[in-house]
């Protein structure tokens, strides 16, 4: 196509609107509604992943013998993988394109997990799960980028946080799919199956979803490649009012990749949302992690705490849907700031419950709800935080503080574990950071109105 066949290209001084303009003043229409529907879908892949491994590592350790060090170890390996991918692929989708780095990032962790299924020893199941936390670590900060960019302004904060709660989704649905086939095919099957399945998405990222058009238009790409993607994206609507090459100041691209995090006019929001991701990464990680061992300890039956459990991570994908639905009228610092609050109440009053008593299992549902609600909500306070044309690359950078978050708070359960703590003593601790999260959301929120 030449410049010369689009749509009154040569028109370009009575241009009033920025491509981002344009797609913000349009209705949502069917091809928007689909990439953020794909973008849901994927990240449902990625909690399938993320979820069968830990059913899958007591079976290895029964099968081959392995020490439970060297299966920790590949668990902390993995998590620290996860943050090296969200680290390194947020810039590279900013540069390269996020669409291509999101589509390697599926790539390498469906294949890496289905290969698992026929590894024979524990060196090369290792390697293999480290490769796929590469890739599980590279896919979230592009999918949310790329939801973000295709949805108009005025709903982008309850779509992205939509799309994010396909992680819950998936942790839920890996706990069904772990009790229905391991017993009966064993867990070779299953890591087949959730390492295949995401590969099936693939050829429907690279023919439905565009490019992000901020992207193209921050990095100097030709006008053909910007139009047909604006086309794409927005069908059957007149662009001759659009500047295709025109970008916003919010819009730009820095000179420097560390101005995203060192300029004046970003350090602080930077340094906030970080501490939230920490936090409550670390919350979340440490409940999902040892709320099972710390139930069984309290005197809990095997049946009593897979109930606990399960309450858990419904509670965590309803809080989601309702962040979702929640953001559509309200503010998401505000709605982050609540959440947070609430989960503090809840784990302290969850553990003035304890465990004898039944008005506990509502407690950890609410427990879960409240920090769903937190984790949606803050999923669109980081994608809505930076200029369009590196929110791949902050993004990636928050989920890589989150995972070190995790990595924190788990050390920081087992040893509390060990050291005698009951359930109780450790879900009063935890109110601590999640009363710290609510208060940095509100020092975002007068952030955000100080801003330039």
């Amino acid at each position: 196509m030449s410049l010369d066949s689009l749509p009154d290209a040569g028109r370009t001084p009575a241009a009033r609107l920025s491509v981002q303009e344009f797609i913000d003043s349009a209705p949502v229409g069917a091809r928007q509604r689909l990439v953020a529907l794909i973008g849901l879908v994927v990240m449902v892949a990625e909690g399938l992943d993320i979820t069968i491994a830990s059913f899958v590592y007591p079976h290895v350790m029964h099968d081959w013998g392995t020490p439970i060090g060297v299966v920790t170890t590949i668990v902390t390996t993995g998590v620290l993988s996860m943050a090296i991918g969200g680290v390194v692929a947020g810039p590279l989708a900013d540069r390269y394109g996020r669409k291509g780095v999101t589509t390697a990032g599926v790539l390498v962790f469906g294949a890496a997990t289905a290969a698992m299924a026929l590894a024979t020893g524990i060196g090369l199941f290792a390697l293999l799960r480290v490769v796929a936390c590469l890739g599980l670590g590279a896919v979230a900060p592009g999918v949310m980028a790329i939801v973000a960019d295709a949805t108009p302004a005025r709903c982008r904060a309850s779509v992205v946080a939509l799309a994010f709660s396909g992680i819950a989704a998936g942790t839920v649905a890996g706990g069904f799919l772990a009790s229905a086939v391991i017993p009966g095919h064993g867990w070779q099957l299953l890591l087949a199956l959730c390492g295949l399945a995401p590969l099936l998405l693939v050829p429907l990222v690279v023919t439905c979803v565009p490019e992000s058009v901020s992207v193209l238009v921050a990095r100097g790409r030709p006008v053909e490649d910007i139009h047909t993607s604006l086309a794409l994206l927005v069908p059957g609507r007149d662009m001759s009012h659009v500047d295709l090459t025109r970008v916003r100041h919010e819009e730009r691209e820095p000179e420097q990749l560390r101005e995203i995090v060192l300029s004046r006019s970003y350090t602080r929001i930077t340094l906030l949302i970080w501490v939230c991701y920490f936090a409550l990464l670390g919350v979340v990680y440490l409940l999902l992690n040892y709320l099972p061992l710390m139930t069984a300890r309290a005197g809990l039956t095997a049946a009593r705490t897979g109930a606990v459990v399960a309450l858990f991570g419904v509670g965590t994908l309803c809080g989601q849907l309702l962040a979702s639905f929640g953001l559509r009228r309200y503010d998401r610092f505000r709605f982050l700031a609540l959440a947070a609050a609430l989960s503090a109440v809840a784990v302290c009053a969850a553990a003035a419950a304890g465990t004898g008593h039944a008005r506990m299992y509502a407690l950890v549902f609410a427990l879960g709800v409240f920090l769903g609600g937190s984790m949606g909500s803050l999923q669109a306070v980081g994608a809505l935080a930076y200029p369009a044309a590196l929110r791949a690359t902050g993004m990636g950078w928050m989920t890589g503080v989150g995972r070190v978050g995790t990595l924190a708070s788990g050390l920081l359960g087992g040893m509390l574990i060990g050291a005698g703590w009951g359930i109780s003593g450790i879900l009063y601790a935890l109110s601590a950071p999640l009363a710290l999260t609510a208060v940095a959301a509100l020092l975002l929120h007068d952030g955000e109105g100080r801003r330039p």
